[in-house]
């Protein structure tokens, strides 16, 4: 399985200098295409490595068990982005033609990028968690989707747990964050709930070249003396940060990450010192569902990864796998409600707003109590779905909260405000009545 993981790893390279796929294997019309805008190199391969993994797991999973969905192969092929934008966009244009029924960028940049394209070409864009907030108003986005739940969501069930374990009136929230769009995006929320909800907030931003030289930003958090902090962070940023904290000894059960700020990869470096940090999360951990034993028995074990098997399980690769689901869903239902085997762009489209992923469902999946039900619609393009709370014990991740619902009554309105404030300039846009 080593050898194998080795030469793969060898082409996802050779696929990182030329940037694109154009002449890489051609797509059957009998195969269901699904193009991965991964990043296995530059300075957040370390996350993105295993939640492309998990990705590609699930569904090479159903190819293997069940003959594919709906008994038509997905035939997933990645296209290398470095996490870059420009990267991404010609991955994006290099794939597109070939069939493609959804993108997943795993970019916030990537996809403020492919936003506008999608409604043009015709192929969702699926940021799971990630991406435009405002994107979440689907009379506005049609072709945009950010289930299971937007940035700005998840920030409000963050300040919940914080309202629930010590009050947020008159408190202090220190924001440390990767100072790029992804980083400054719930900005605009945290600015607007402080002063509604009586909390101050703190502002640490953190340049891609300072990720892992964090002195300056944690000497100014020991200064403004913050009662809880929240990262927004990337890549080697998170370990960073979380070791500062440490060194400040800044209490780390008042420290909580976003769910791309609180992965296996993030804390391992740090190890014994980070533990009490505290994450968001929205997919399960571990191996104990069936559907995770599947992807054991079915392609891990078979050798048919790019994944070391330890990693199975881990918050990254779980999460991956957990985007597979929803894409995998949204397949099904477009085929039983077209009456077609082989959809197109526009038939997923359909998918993403009608899939019901209920508890009754997800135990059928083999996938009982991994998250919270979620289900597509016209209007709402999120989900608005919960998140739990997650702690560092040393060595892994350990649940510590039941799921926490955003505050959707606050939230809904800023995000149409923000979705308005986006299409106010672009008179050629094209929303959707929702019923």
């Amino acid at each position: 399985m080593r050898m194998k993981s080795l030469v793969m790893g060898v082409a996802a390279s050779a696929l990182a200098v030329t940037g694109t796929l154009s002449t890489v294997a051609t797509v059957s019309a009998e195969e269901l295409y699904i193009p991965s805008l991964s990043y296995r190199t530059g300075p957040f391969a370390g996350g993105g490595t295993p939640f492309a993994n998990g990705f590609a797991d699930y569904l090479n999973m159903l190819n293997a068990r069940d003959g594919g969905i709906g008994g038509i192969k997905v035939k997933v092929e990645e296209c290398e982005t470095g996490y870059n934008a420009q990267k991404g966009v010609e991955c994006y244009e290099a794939t597109k033609a070939k069939g493609a029924l959804v993108y997943n960028p795993l970019s916030t940049g990537i996809t403020l990028q492919l936003i506008p394209k999608a409604p043009v070409d015709q192929i969702p864009v699926l940021s799971m968690g990630y991406g435009l907030s405002a994107a979440a108003i689907g009379e506005k986005f049609p072709w945009t989707f950010t289930y299971p739940t937007s940035y700005w969501s998840q920030l409000s069930s963050i300040l919940k747990y914080i309202d629930a374990n010590g009050g947020l009136k008159g408190k202090k929230i220190g924001f440390i964050y990767l100072d790029v769009g992804y980083g400054k995006e719930p900005i605009p929320l945290l600015d607007q709930l402080g002063p509604k909800l009586g909390f101050e907030v703190a502002k640490f931003p953190v340049g891609v070249k300072e990720m892992q030289s964090q002195g300056s930003q944690w000497l100014n958090v020991r200064k403004e003396r913050p009662d809880w902090m929240i990262m927004w962070g990337w890549g080697a940023m998170n370990p960073t940060a979380i070791k500062e904290a440490a060194k400040i000894r800044f209490p780390m059960d008042r420290f909580i990450g976003n769910w791309w700020s609180s992965a296996h990869a993030d804390l391992k470096p740090v190890g014994a010192p980070g533990k009490g940090y505290l994450g968001a999360n929205f997919s399960g951990i571990g191996t104990d569902y069936p559907a995770l034993q599947d992807v054991i028995k079915h392609v891990v074990s078979a050798g048919n990864t790019q994944t070391n098997a330890e990693d199975v399980g881990n918050v990254l690769y779980n999460r991956g796998l957990f985007n597979a689901v929803i894409v995998a869903e949204a397949i099904a239902t477009a085929q039983k409600m077209t009456g077609k085997k082989v959809i197109t762009g526009v038939d997923m489209r359909q998918g993403l707003e009608n899939f019901k992923l209920d508890d009754a469902r997800l135990k059928e999946l083999g996938l009982g109590g991994f998250t919270g039900a979620l289900s597509g619609s016209c209007s709402d393009h999120e989900g608005a779905g919960s998140v739990f709370i997650q702690q560092w014990d040393g060595s892994t991740f350990t649940k510590v909260s039941d799921l926490i619902t955003p505050m959707t009554e606050v939230v809904r309105p800023l995000l149409e405000e923000a979705a308005n404030k986006y299409v106010a300039d672009k008179p050629d846009w094209k929303g959707q009545t929702c019923g």
